[in-house]
C-alpha cells in the first residue's frame, strides 16, 4: 500500500514522552498539565452522565454550550455569533484544524505556514493535496516578515495558517500584525485558519488579539479553540470552531462524516461551568506566576531565555552549554539528566542553527522545582 504521508513518523511529542517514561525522567516535553480540573467540573460531568445525557449530541454541539460560547465571544471579542450557523463543537482543536484544512484546501492550492509551526498543520495540508509554503519567523522574537508573506502570495495561495499564542515559541500577534493581515486579505482572495487554543494564556499585560475581533478577517476565517487546554483536561478532546455561515456550513458537511458529534455529558457540563467567568479569566495570571517562578529557578543556569509571551511553553537556548543538535541534546537531557524536553527542529521544514528546546511549565511547584534543580546542574 502507498503511504499518504511517506515522510511522517511518530510525533516528537510521543517520542519524547515515551523516552521520558523509559528513563523515569521528569516530563516537561508534552504539553499537558500534571494537575486536574476543578472538582466542580467533574461533578457536573458525573451529574449529566447519571441524568441520562449519554446519547448523540446535535451535529454542531449542545445548544446551551453554543449559547455560552457565543456570550463569551461577544464579551471578549465584541463579535456577535449565530449559535446555529457559526459555531461547531469538535473533538478537540486538532479535529477542528484538520476539518477546516480539508474543507478549504483543494489539490494544487498553496498554504502559508510560519516556521516554527505546530506539527499538525503540514500533514493535514498534504492530505488535502495542497502545497505547503513555509515562511520562517525571525529569531529571537519570532516576528513575521509581512513583506515576505506578500511576496509569497500568488494566484494559487488559498490559506494562511495563524497560531497565536504560538506553540512552540509563545509569540503573540500584535495589533500591527492584525493590520498587516487585514491588508493582505483585502488585496487577495484567500482565507485564514487561526489556531487560538491558548487564548487565555497571555502574559505581562498583553492582550490576546483574536481574529474574531476583526470583521475583515472574520469574514474570511475559521478560528479554533480548545477546552482541553483551558481547563486542564487535554484527554477529553473537546474544542470548537467559529466562522461565518458560508464557511461553517461547508465545515459541518465534513465534520458530520469525521466524528458527527462530540461527548454529550461533557458538553452539558462545560456549558454550566463556563457561566462563571472566573473559571477562565484568571488563567493568564496563574500561568504567568508559574512562568516567573520557573524562570527565577533557572537564573543560575547557563540556559538563556526570553520570557514567553503566552501559552504554557518556554524556550531555552543552550548554545553556551553544548554544540549538540537540539535532538541530540534533548535525548541527552532525558537519558543522562532525567528531564525530558522538546527539540525545536521538528517544528521547522529545514534544520536550523538555533540551539533551542521547549519546556512545558504547566506543572505543580514540586515538579518545577525538581526540574530546575536538574537543569541547574548542567
Amino acid at each position: 500500500m502507498r503511504s499518504k504521508l511517506p515522510k511522517s513518523n511518530t510525533t516528537i511529542f510521543a517520542t519524547m514522552s515515551d523516552l521520558a517514561k523509559r528513563c523515569n525522567a521528569i516530563n516537561l516535553s508534552q504539553g499537558f498539565p500534571n494537575y486536574s480540573s476543578q472538582p466542580k467540573l467533574f461533578d457536573l460531568v458525573n451529574r449529566y452522565m447519571h441524568e441520562g445525557f449519554n446519547q448523540y449530541a446535535p451535529l454542531n454541539g449542545v445548544e446551551t454550550l453554543r449559547q455560552v460560547i457565543a456570550q463569551k465571544i461577544g464579551k471578549l471579542y465584541q463579535r456577535k455569533i449565530d449559535i446555529d450557523k457559526e459555531i461547531c463543537i469538535t473533538a478537540g482543536a486538532t479535529q477542528a484544524v484538520y476539518t477546516a484544512i480539508q474543507m478549504m484546501v483543494h489539490p494544487g492550492d498553496e498554504v502559508i505556514i510560519f516556521d516554527p509551526a505546530f506539527d499538525i498543520y503540514a500533514p493535514a495540508v498534504k492530505m488535502a493535496g495542497g502545497k505547503i509554503v513555509r515562511i520562517p519567523t525571525h529569531y529571537p522574537n519570532f516576528d513575521i516578515d509581512w513583506d515576505r508573506v506578500n511576496d509569497a502570495i500568488n494566484s494559487k495561495t488559498q490559506l494562511i495558517i495563524i497560531n497565536s499564542p504560538n506553540n512552540p515559541t509563545g509569540k503573540t500577534l500584535s495589533p500591527d500584525d492584525i493590520l498587516a493581515l487585514e491588508l493582505i486579505v483585502k488585496q487577495n482572495d484567500l482565507f485564514i485558519l487561526s489556531d487560538e487554543v491558548y487564548e487565555h494564556m497571555v502574559f505581562d499585560g498583553r492582550k490576546h488579539h483574536s481574529i474574531l475581533s476583526s470583521s475583515i478577517l472574520y469574514n474570511r476565517s475559521i478560528v479554533t479553540f480548545s477546552f482541553g487546554k483551558t481547563f486542564h483536561n487535554t484527554g477529553w478532546k473537546v474544542g470548537y470552531a467559529v466562522g461565518p455561515d458560508y464557511l461553517m456550513s461547508e465545515f459541518k458537511k465534513l465534520h458530520q462524516f469525521i466524528v458527527f458529534s462530540v461527548n454529550t455529558p461533557v458538553q452539558y457540563a462545560l456549558a454550566d461551568y463556563l457561566l462563571e467567568e472566573k473559571h477562565y479569566n484568571h488563567l493568564s495570571e496563574d500561568y504567568q506566576t508559574k512562568r516567573d517562578q520557573f524562570l527565577d529557578l533557572l537564573q543560575d543556569t547557563r540556559f538563556r531565555f526570553l520570557p514567553t509571551n503566552g501559552t504554557y511553553f518556554q524556550l531555552l537556548d543552550y548554545a553556551e552549554i553544548s554544540n549538540l543538535s537540539d535532538m541530540e541534546f534533548a535525548i541527552e537531557l532525558t537519558q543522562k539528566h532525567g528531564i525530558a524536553t522538546i527539540p525545536l527542529s521538528p517544528f521547522y521544514e529545514k534544520p536550523t542553527e538555533q540551539k533551542l528546546i521547549r519546556v512545558c511549565f504547566a506543572k505543580t511547584p514540586d515538579v518545577l522545582i525538581a526540574a530546575a534543580e536538574k537543569l541547574c546542574k548542567i
